[in-house]
């Protein structure tokens, strides 16, 4: 069998995505995805993208993590798919799309891709850091400088030795010289740094609002491959009409044969 792929990036979070609305792609073989998204034996990625077709829904998006396992949210993806979504005539500029974490809506402003976020209604303040789940679990950690932190070294003890065999995706943030905050995420699934994390710079906007409720949506974040913006209204009940913006850039078509 041979696949068209393509090939897409936001702030540096690439993925790898089939248009699987014939449902031919063989999506419970886990060894097969991990292959693809392998960075010198397959195409390489941080995560492979099927797009499906949903009723009521404009398509749907399945997401698997480089390990080869289907896995929750991905914010990135989810904007990326959306661009691609939209080069193939599925969307124009505004779509609603399914995924693991149910519904999201999209809109597309010439390079910047805008998608609704998951409510998030309970948001747990440890002291020393923060936990919650944006459509993935992540655990928002305040450092003096990211610079200097060993994300992979770090990330993998906590993400191993506080969450287990499950985990959760570990971010460490601290303000920058330019006056924003910088954020470097360990992903599980991944197991190991990324550029950039959408649901990550997601849930630390929540937990600088948590730190500092003065500041006023929305609030960028400096990933190592960008720039992203988290809007979101504060209520009693949590944050909700949550939307992550940022640019999402297709790379490259190709074809492989599996």
């Amino acid at each position: 069998m041979t696949l068209t792929f393509y090939k897409y990036q936001g702030t540096g979070n690439d993925f790898i995505i089939l248009d699987n609305r014939s449902g031919q792609f063989p999506k419970n073989n886990h060894s097969l995805v991990a292959k693809l998204c392998d960075r010198k034996f397959g195409i390489g990625a941080d995560g492979l993208m099927l797009l499906e077709t949903e009723t009521n829904f404009d398509f749907k998006m399945v997401y698997f993590n480089s390990d080869g396992a289907q896995s929750t949210m991905c914010g990135n993806g989810g904007r990326c798919l959306a661009a691609f979504a939209k080069s193939i005539g599925v969307i124009g500029n505004e779509g609603l799309f399914n995924a693991v974490d149910g519904s999201h809506e999209v809109v597309i402003k010439e390079d910047q891709v805008i998608l609704g976020m998951k409510k998030v209604n309970e948001v747990q303040n440890k002291d020393k850091y923060f936990f919650l789940d944006t459509g993935s679990p992540h655990h928002v950690q305040f450092v003096s400088d990211t610079e200097k932190v060993n994300v992979n070294d770090q990330g993998a003890k906590l993400r191993y030795g506080m969450y287990g065999a499950q985990g959760a995706n570990i971010n460490f943030v601290s303000l920058d010289s330019t006056g924003l905050h910088s954020i470097r995420t360990y992903e599980r699934g991944v197991e190991g740094e990324t550029l950039s994390c959408g649901t990550g710079v997601t849930a630390a906007a929540i937990a600088i609002h948590e730190q500092n409720t003065e500041l006023t949506s929305p609030i960028s974040l400096h990933t190592k491959g960008g720039l992203l913006k988290v809007h979101f209204v504060k209520t009693d009940q949590g944050y909700s009409k949550i939307f992550l913006e940022g640019p999402a850039e297709f790379v490259f078509k190709g074809e492989i044969s599996i």
